[in-house]
């Protein structure tokens, strides 16, 4: 597996696409810092901009990887390789490149700045700890979406619904159902359908160290009462954990399956 892992690695670090993805965030952290002095803001702004794009970019270089090499992968099935080491090693060698590139192209303008100087060291690192967990989350997801899907077409579409539908339907038909159903108590359902969505709990445990969880309105204030901000913390890294190990416990259970 580390061998397909170190191939698909480089093979993607010399992708253009890879240095394009690296250059943007690498002119957006200097872009923000340049136009306000301060971190905190600046984090706030990089999180609205890292919980949309990095979940669609994933998502796509996902897709993109896994049809582009189908006939590599087709040969490497040929071989005396376990499955599971082959897609494992290619969807870690995707996530991974993704994940260098976001947190290089971040991390650059920040540490020029001083941020080993600053308070928000900790609320930076947080940042790039849930870029990285939702990069890993969505290449799996995409991973799996390819896998069942042999049209290419069908799999771009699912995969574009899938990170539409988190990043946008599924935040409105929430905000239909705390008002269709506001004289209920809603508590436990606000914290449930939060958990069921990565890019909403990744914003909840950033805004939770940032303590400024009255941002998320009632969500925010659901969380920070019933979990306070250290142990909110701690539900939130666990429950972001296990949304990126059940999808690639599910993408190697599905390789082993899949008649090639």
């Amino acid at each position: 597996m580390l061998k397909i892992l170190k191939y698909s690695f480089y093979d993607l670090i010399r992708s253009r696409w890879s240095y394009v993805y690296f250059l943007f965030y690498l002119a957006l952290g200097f872009v923000l810092l340049f136009l306000n002095n301060d971190l905190s803001k600046a984090i706030i702004t990089l999180m609205n901009v890292i919980i949309v794009l990095v979940p669609l970019i994933g998502t796509i270089f996902g897709v993109m990887y896994f049809y582009n090499s189908k006939e590599f992968t087709e040969l490497l099935l040929a071989q005396p390789l376990k499955r599971s080491s082959i897609f494992l090693g290619q969807y870690f060698g995707v996530a991974g490149s993704l994940t260098l590139s976001l947190v290089l192209g971040l991390g650059i303008p920040f540490m020029l700045y001083g941020l080993f100087k600053s308070d928000a060291i900790w609320n930076f690192s947080l940042l790039l700890v849930t870029g990285a967990f939702l990069t890993l989350i969505f290449t799996a997801l995409a991973f799996n979406i390819a896998l069942s899907n042999e049209n290419k077409i069908k799999g771009f579409g699912y995969a574009v619904l899938l990170w539409l539908f988190m990043a946008v339907i599924y935040d409105g038909l929430f905000l239909m159902s705390l008002i269709v159903f506001e004289e209920y108590p809603l508590d436990t359902f606000s914290l449930t359908a939060t958990m069921f969505n990565p890019i909403d709990l990744s914003r909840t445990l950033i805004l939770l160290k940032l303590d400024i969880s009255a941002l998320l309105g009632y969500t925010g204030a659901i969380f920070k009462r019933f979990f306070g901000t250290h142990t909110g913390l701690v539900v939130s890294v666990s429950v972001l954990l296990l949304w990126t190990v059940l999808p690639v416990w599910r993408l190697s259970a599905k390789a082993k399956r899949k008649d090639f």
